[in-house]
């Protein structure tokens, strides 16, 4: 059984920092590919960085480049968010993705279906107050 568990969301205010943790188990991680997403109410969710989980990161969104740093702890199977500059316009749900293969994280991010990644984690909020 694979299991995804986010942690590290909570309230904080414009301009602050969080660091969000996915812990992984149930196997091993070390050909996944490996993401955050959030959903903010009233919208779709949306991809916010990924990366490989043996090597670098494969990317960020526009909204939050410069701000947000994705990284990994092999030894802990864990990827982590770090989160700066936190804006009102970031609350939303933050939601940690893994998928098998390059071509099928890809493709899910290249056509928005996002519900294709194979393992998907509970969700953590994260609350930006203004």
């Amino acid at each position: 059984q694979v299991q995804l568990v986010e942690t590290g969301g909570g309230l904080v205010q414009d301009g602050g920092s969080l660091r969000l943790s996915c812990a992984a188990s149930g196997r091993t991680f070390s050909s996944y590919c490996m993401g955050w997403f959030r959903q903010a109410p009233g919208k779709e969710r949306e991809f916010v960085a990924a990366m490989y989980w043996s090597g670098n990161p494969m990317g960020y969104a526009d909204s939050v480049k410069g701000r947000f740093t994705i990284s990994r702890d092999n030894a802990r199977n864990t990827v982590y968010l770090q989160m700066n500059s936190l804006k009102p316009e970031d609350t939303a749900i933050y939601y940690c993705a893994a998928e098998e293969t390059y071509s099928g994280f890809s493709y899910a991010l290249r056509n928005r279906v996002y519900d294709d990644l194979g393992y998907w984690g509970q969700g953590t909020q994260v609350t930006v107050s203004s």
